[in-house]
């Protein structure tokens, strides 16, 4: 294959040295070593960061990251460091460092930068990992700053440096791939344009002939050859969709004629399960090895991802005629309970093409999130066929715990990939076949793909559309079928919460009669308005999901008086965090909104109550985080109070509307508390989206 950019690469460049960072000790110690050799900018995008990660694990007491990165730029002049990250979902926020715009953005440096990437579509994550040190050297892989990512090779079940905030975890396996040269500056170009799409800021490049950066830690294992560059983005914002790394591994997997070795978080994409069914299917074919992890993290993901996962399984398994095909993962005799984790995302297809990156073998990858691969090929340079073998053999070596001649000569001796592993297999560490198992129950029929892994972006807009609320049915027998297929989507998404909630731990983790008993203390309590404001006040403070705060409080007092409730804590915490913005300050206030401040700004730049209601029924940021940007403008408390008033009373009422129907479904949920759910749901969506367009109306009547 050889690179051609604009049809199977976003750029291809010339790298004069590439090296390959297995697990967490050299990646890290790597990527510490550069940095501290950089002068002008460092570049650091990622899916998670945690100021609280040890790069270095050598000393008890290692320097943390977010102090780090706040030496760095105390001890050397000029340097500018740019930290982009995805701006979460909530549903990871229990898993995240609370506030990292605190922890990047406040407790450092001026020059240490920290911007949350919010630039993609409902539901979508930015998912590239990419680290770039003066435009001189670059990484990209599967590693991100966060915790419970620091590993050694040996994954040894007993490594007490396996600790972060003073919990332990399990081993970790993941793969980074860095270069220098003109693949470099590419990727400089990339991280650069990535910020300035997510914060309209244009950044400058960094100057040639700069002190070397590769560290020192790291030989070379390839010099001067062709990288080219994959990427994954979604069609959003008038941008069109990018398959860079969909087309690369379609392409591989056709290609492939011996061997094809993948490591890999996931193996749940449409796509790409279809091109190794394929292959599977042909006379004469690869053999297949694909190494993951036991089992996914969380019962949620297991359930979801988990059964995506099996079910692909099921396919490629009765493709697999030939016995070509090996599923498994690394393991331990003496890790007892607990697993490694394979986060890697790797292919290498027989002694010819390559691929490290973000992207997992996923549907989200492949057209929903943002990723970024490199791709080597041996039609760019011969010497690539030397590289992917040694790296092969060094990548086998580790998950069987041998030395990588002994799984060289084997196979050569047995000219198989399958047969090496086989009789390497049976020591202290190997690889041991994926247990899979056919979806029998009726969740089998359940859409878990298209809500867990979906392969498409879809907008809040679309959304309501979706649902039949955000457009008209067309007329006649036609929109009968249109009305009962929207209706049927409704009802199918309100089982699989029915589901999760009867059959998951969350039943009994979280019981619906302990939660009302709580709630019927603090109803016949003489404080219960203190205590229901005190939670609103300190809930916005801390930035918790205000939409959680209102359910919880239609759940506890019903939905008249939990309406009333509701609104006055929710103006008392937005008043709080509306007088702490104004007394921070704008300059304060950046550094906590940080994307969002110039699109509130302009927005609340009108002034009036108008604007601040608009933003409530149309959130382009968390509520806090619009409270204090309000504070840091001229806007009037009053025209706060009221906007926020008007504003949010659609949203608190559409909540109060489902409250009565949502708690009947976690009852007893039958067909019946169901479909009172769902009615429910549906008039209180119209609702706010009744609220919504007239408030948007009477915003374009001011505007005109």
């Amino acid at each position: 294959m050889r690179f051609s950019p604009g049809e199977n690469c976003w750029r291809a460049a010339e790298a004069g040295r590439i090296a390959f960072l297995v697990d967490g000790q050299a990646y890290f110690r790597a990527v510490a070593e550069a940095c501290e050799a950089a002068r002008q900018c460092i570049h650091i995008i990622g899916w998670d960061m945690d100021s609280r990660l040890r790069l270095r694990r050598d000393e008890e007491d290692g320097e943390l990251f977010g102090d780090f990165l706040d030496r760095l730029a105390r001890e050397t002049e000029a340097l500018q460091i740019y930290l982009l990250e995805w701006d979460f979902s909530m549903l990871y926020s229990l898993e995240r460092e609370i506030l990292p715009l605190l922890s990047f953005g406040w407790k450092t440096h001026d020059r240490v930068r920290f911007a949350l990437d919010n630039e993609h579509p409902v539901g979508a994550s930015h998912h590239q990992k990419i680290v770039v040190v003066d435009d001189q050297v670059a990484f990209v892989g599967g590693f991100d700053f966060a915790l419970c990512r620091w590993d050694t090779s040996e994954h040894a079940p007993d490594d007490h440096r396996r600790r972060d905030n003073g919990e332990s975890y399990g081993p970790f396996h993941d793969i980074q791939m860095l270069v220098d040269g003109k693949a470099a500056v590419a990727l400089g170009d990339l991280a650069r344009h990535r910020w300035e799409q997510a914060n309209g800021e244009s950044l400058p490049t960094a100057d040639a002939n700069q002190q070397d950066c590769w560290p020192a830690s790291v030989d070379p294992e390839l010099e001067n050859a062709k990288v080219a560059i994959l990427r994954t983005e979604p069609k959003y914002a008038g941008r069109s969709e990018v398959d860079e790394i969909e087309r690369f591994y379609k392409a591989a997997i056709e290609q492939g004629e011996k061997t094809i070795y993948i490591e890999n978080q996931y193996l749940t994409s449409h796509v790409i399960g279809q091109a190794l069914e394929k292959s599977l299917k042909q006379k004469q074919g690869p053999e297949i090895l694909i190494l993951q992890p036991k089992k996914c993290s969380g019962w949620l993901e297991e359930e979801t991802m988990g059964r995506l996962r099996h079910r692909l399984l099921s396919r490629l398994n009765a493709a697999d005629h030939q016995n070509r095909l090996k599923v498994c993962y690394p393991d331990r005799t003496d890790l007892g309970g607990s697993v490694i984790n394979v986060h890697s995302k790797i292919i290498l297809v027989d002694d010819s093409l390559l691929s490290v990156g973000s992207a997992n073998l996923n549907n989200r990858s492949m057209g929903f999130d943002s990723e970024c691969n490199l791709a080597l090929s041996v039609a760019e340079n011969e010497a690539v066929a030397d590289l992917i073998v040694a790296f092969r053999q060094r990548l086998l070596a580790e998950h069987l715990g041998i030395d990588p001649q002994r799984v060289a000569e084997t196979f050569q001796k047995t000219g198989s990939l399958l047969a090496t592993v086989e009789e390497l297999n049976g020591g202290r560490r190997y690889l041991q076949d994926l247990p899979y198992q056919e979806d029998n129950d009726f969740s089998a029929d359940l859409p878990a793909g298209e809500i867990a892994d979906p392969e498409q972006p879809l907008a809040f807009d679309d959304l309501l559309d979706h649902l039949g609320l955000g457009k008209e049915i067309p007329a006649g027998k036609d929109g009968l079928k249109y009305k009962a297929w929207r209706f049927g989507a409704v009802l199918v998404s309100a089982l699989v919460l029915a589901a999760v909630w009867r059959w998951s731990p969350l039943k009994e983790w979280v019981n619906l009669d302990t939660i009302l008993a709580v709630a019927d203390k603090i109803r016949q309590s003489t404080l219960t308005l203190p205590i229901v404001l005190g939670i609103y006040l300190i809930g916005s403070c801390l930035m918790f999901p205000i939409t959680l705060m209102i359910l919880a409080t239609a759940l506890t007092f019903g939905p008249v008086e939990g309406f009333l409730y509701a609104l006055a804590g929710s103006l008392l915490g937005g008043l709080a965090s509306f007088l702490l913005g104004r007394w921070l300050g704008r300059d304060v206030v950046a550094k906590l909104a940080g994307t969002k401040l110039n699109r509130l700004s302009r927005r609340l730049a009108k002034r009036g109550w108008l604007p601040v209601a608009v933003v409530r029924v149309v959130p382009i940021a968390p509520f806090t985080i619009v409270n204090l940007v309000a504070g840091s403008t001229h806007i009037s408390t009053g025209s706060f109070i009221i906007g926020t008033t008007i504003g949010m009373s659609p949203g608190i009422l559409a909540i109060m509307v489902f409250e009565g129907g949502l708690e009947q479904a976690l009852r007893d949920p039958d067909f019946g508390s169901i479909t009172l759910a769902v009615g429910a749901l549906i008039i209180g969506a119209l609702v706010l989206l009744l609220g919504k367009r007239w408030l948007m109306g009477k915003e374009e009547e001011i505007d005109e």
